[in-house]
């Protein structure tokens, strides 16, 4: 009889169980859904997007502001995204922010190390060349920023904005002091973005020679600033160094130091320090940081070291 019962009760549940899974609730009702909040929530998942090129041609996106993309891997992340310069799509990915220029590779500077200056750390803190994270989007003239699309986008080309410190983000645009892209498509040759450039060309001390080693160059085409403007950023010395008017990945000075990146120029002599970011081990500790010298022998101009520089990617528009 105990037997029975028993069985009388699985069948029971299991038929209920079954019907369960049969007959859902309805979430629509003459294509309208009946919770309005869901309905929000799938239309913002249709229109997640890899890059903001995509959400321009694919969703019609054509105010600049933060949006929400997603990686291969399926990581949602906010990101700036430029819908105006030169057809627009372009996806903030990192900035660099100097928090303290007088304090070498110290707290903060994320771009060379934050460890100090050790030459058992030739490459400093990586974070070109590796998958950290950091910073968001909104505070990126405040402090350095990272998102995931630095190194899962693929790209073709560049844009390089230097913003004042602490700008508002609906200040960008117009506050900035220079702004510039590239049309080459160089990225095609080295991976696709910077994480795989400097995965080919590492920024670690003594990987290279000045003038011999340089990773990846570039010429740019202004869209606030020119040549002039920017050669004048810099000190008198440093100016007769390098040539306006390029973008340059990966260089070295006479110590063998390595220089992540060259913004707005294209070195010519082996003191990149003096007018370079980013980096690992300095041989002199006073250029270490990621500014690196840009402060000594009045190398750069306040405001130009007072500035955040903000990267972003491209593919070419369709």
């Amino acid at each position: 009889m105990l037997r029975c019962v028993f069985l009388l009760m699985c069948l029971l549940h299991l038929k209920h169980t079954i019907l369960g899974a049969v007959t859902p609730k309805p979430i629509l009702i003459n294509g309208t859904y009946i919770n309005p909040e869901l309905g929000k929530y799938h239309a913002r998942l249709r229109s997640l997007a890899r890059s903001c090129l995509e959400i321009k041609e694919n969703h019609g996106g054509t105010q600049d502001g933060i949006y929400i993309l997603t990686t291969e891997s399926g990581t949602y992340y906010q990101a700036f995204c430029d819908m105006s310069t030169a057809g627009g799509g372009w996806t903030l990915v990192a900035s660099v922010h100097e928090n303290n220029i007088k304090g070498k590779c110290s707290v903060g500077d994320r771009w060379s190390s934050q460890q100090g200056n050790d030459q058992n750390l030739p490459e400093g803190d990586g974070a070109w060349a590796n998958t950290a994270t950091f910073g968001s989007a909104e505070s990126s003239t405040s402090d350095d920023y990272k998102n995931p699309g630095y190194y899962d986008i693929t790209a073709q080309d560049v844009s390089v904005w230097h913003i004042p410190n602490d700008e508002q983000l609906r200040n960008w645009t117009s506050s900035a002091i220079l702004r510039y892209h590239t049309e080459s498509q160089f990225l095609r040759q080295h991976g696709g973005n910077l994480y795989h450039l400097f995965k080919k060309y590492p920024v670690r001390f003594r990987a290279g020679q000045c003038k011999s080693d340089t990773g990846a160059v570039s010429p740019v085409v202004y869209d606030t600033g020119d040549k002039d403007s920017t050669t004048k950023l810099y000190g008198p010395s440093a100016g007769k160094e390098f040539e306006s008017g390029f973008i340059t990945f990966r260089v070295f000075n006479s110590d063998q130091a390595a220089m992540a990146m060259c913004s707005g120029i294209k070195p010519t002599e082996c003191n990149p320090q003096h007018y370079c970011i980013g980096g690992g081990y300095f041989p002199q500790r006073q250029q270490c940081g990621d500014f690196t010298g840009l402060d000594l022998r009045e190398a750069a101009s306040k405001q130009l070291t007072e500035s955040s520089v903000l990267l972003f990617y491209r593919l070419e528009a369709h």
